[in-house]
């Protein structure tokens, strides 16, 4: 089983707005159109059987609202892991987070950029120990952002920070470790107790440098993911189809270890 485990959908009203604003954001070209039924036929062709879909809470009211559209869309496509998010100044995000996890959601999705926030601001240490509490796992943007000028926001060092702060909590880093911060994910996050997810790295490191990377981590924290629709999902998979990697690892790394995060 092939799990994508870092996604993006909106709802079909939504994307035709959302897609074309941020293309131009990021001066980029999405892969899909943004709804659901365009991530499904990406995962179609390539051969994916799940998908992790991360939304982004960029106001704190937007929490009630996402939770009715993850619960919709969980309802009609299972397929679809559905996380939620919670914005960092959400007066009920205690409360929040244990809605999510009474609710049968696995993961919440943060991105430091688009919620304005710094990563280890003790201020969220609350959150945190709330979602280690209820078995939940939180998934980061970790590294720089192709939209935003390169603030600190949060890199590897941050991400160290946090996780040595809540061993017990449940870590995803998005991008390798670090976007376009590949030296500091390997310096402070490499072989540390920490999940690593590799989205929309590949194209830009030497195929053995990202081998290097993913076999210095333990087998069991490594993530596939694509960042769809910003990457192709058939594109994505056939990078890691190059690193030759040993089989147990690469299975470990495509979906074997996403499945037992997610169940």
């Amino acid at each position: 089983m092939l799990i994508d485990f870092h996604a993006h959908i909106f709802e079909d009203a939504l994307a035709a707005k959302a897609i074309p604003f941020l293309e131009q954001e990021g001066n980029i070209k999405a892969a899909t159109d943004g709804r659901a039924a365009g991530l499904l036929a990406s995962m179609d062709r390539a051969g994916i059987s799940r998908a992790v879909i991360c939304p982004i809470a960029t106001k704190p009211s937007h929490f009630d609202g996402i939770r009715r559209w993850a619960r919709g869309v969980r309802a009609a496509q299972p397929r679809l892991e559905m996380l939620l998010s919670i914005h960092p100044d959400d007066p009920d995000a205690l409360a929040h987070a244990d809605q999510a996890a009474d609710e049968g959601f696995k993961g919440l999705k943060f991105h430091p950029y688009y919620q304005r926030f710094t990563l280890d601001d003790e201020r969220l240490f609350p959150l945190y120990e709330r979602i280690a509490q209820r078995g939940l796992f939180a998934q980061f943007h970790v590294g720089f952002d192709i939209a935003y000028p390169p603030e600190r926001v949060c890199d590897p060092i941050r991400v160290r920070r946090v996780i040595d702060t809540f061993p017990t909590l449940k870590f995803v880093a998005t991008h390798l470790g670090g976007w376009r911060d590949w030296e500091n994910s390997r310096k402070y996050l490499i072989g540390r107790p920490v999940y690593i997810e590799t989205s929309y790295s590949l194209y830009e490191l030497p195929p053995a440098e990202a081998r290097a990377m993913i076999l210095a981590h333990p087998a069991d924290r490594i993530l596939f993911g694509t960042d769809s629709p910003w990457a192709d999902q058939s594109e994505e998979l056939a990078r890691w189809q190059t690193l030759d990697l040993p089989e147990d690892r690469l299975a470990a790394a495509l979906g074997g270890n996403a499945a037992r995060l997610l169940q």
